[in-house]
């Protein structure tokens, strides 16, 4: 029975600290002048000049309320005697009054006060400025050169900077040789039959690429043809062309190459050229000069 009531005693005063806690009232801060210099300072109040409302908050009166026990409080509480559950309501009571009294809650702000004003005076309010890290050898040209911190004393128990480039290229040499062993055998998946290209299509573009890195010559487009393989051309029209073309001319394959490189990108440049080839074939097949002489 005593170990009952002596449990039921803690969760009373539990219950009984569960009051409406207080909201401070803050006062509103007064418009500031649009271009005014000085900061606005907030005047400390003591008791004395806070609304009275402040000092007349309505306290809830005590209500002894069994549905806010648990299962096991409620067990503990039906195995007290009628005398022990009269002095178990008196004590919780007792307990509510003292804990939202008004005597209580200042004292209790006034503790707090006086700990954070002690605080504030023991702490001391230097700046401390942490000291600057001189960056090593080993961490120049980093993000973070400061983290990286000074260089270790060098004890001969390391290898040499050019040894440390070798074994650098040691496991790049190593890198690629997993990969042509372990991912280059996949690209024959995708591998397809070279088919030469049919003859309504005598136009040969060349591009280059330096595998998604930025270069100045990416964008440039070469452009080979043999001038016997365009259609709708007669010998002395071909003969024309080829004094057009000019030095772009190789006489022994039969070959003209030309390349552009003025615009940005290569499809640009490629429709430069495929332009280019439909003007010089239209200026050959001018019968007004054939250049005969």
């Amino acid at each position: 029975m005593a170990a009952a009531f002596n449990r039921l005693g803690f969760t009373a005063l539990r219950h009984s600290c569960r009051i409406q806690c207080r909201r401070k009232e803050w006062m509103g801060l007064s418009s500031r002048r649009p271009f005014q210099s000085a900061p606005t300072y907030l005047a400390r109040s003591d008791d004395r000049d806070r609304p009275s409302s402040r000092r007349n908050v309505p306290k809830e009166p005590y209500s002894f309320d069994y549905e806010k026990f648990g299962a096991e409080d409620r067990h503990h509480y039906d195995l007290l005697s009628p005398e022990k559950k009269k002095q178990f309501q008196q004590d919780e009571k007792a307990a509510y009054e003292h804990l939202t009294s008004s005597d209580l809650e200042s004292e209790m702000q006034g503790m707090v006060s006086q700990a954070v004003y002690d605080i504030s005076r023991e702490t001391p309010r230097e700046r401390v400025i942490p000291p600057r890290i001189t960056p090593g050898l080993m961490a120049m040209g980093e993000i973070d050169e400061q983290d990286s911190g000074e260089d270790e004393d060098f004890e001969g128990d390391d290898i040499t900077s050019t040894a440390h480039g070798e074994l650098e290229q040691h496991r790049e040499i190593r890198e690629y040789a997993r990969i042509a062993a372990w991912e280059m055998p996949m690209l024959s998946k995708l591998a397809k039959p070279f088919v030469p290209p049919p003859l309504d299509k005598p136009l040969r573009f060349r591009y280059t690429t330096y595998m998604g890195e930025t270069h100045p010559a990416v964008k440039k487009v070469v452009l080979e043809f043999c001038t016997r393989d365009l259609p709708g051309l007669s010998e002395a029209q071909r003969i024309k062309l080829v004094k057009l073309i000019g030095v772009r001319y190789n006489s022994d394959t039969d070959l003209v190459k030309m390349s552009c490189e003025m615009f940005e990108t290569q499809a640009q440049n490629k429709r430069y050229l495929g332009d280019l080839v439909d003007t010089l074939m239209a200026e050959a097949k001018d019968a007004s000069d054939m250049f005969e002489d």
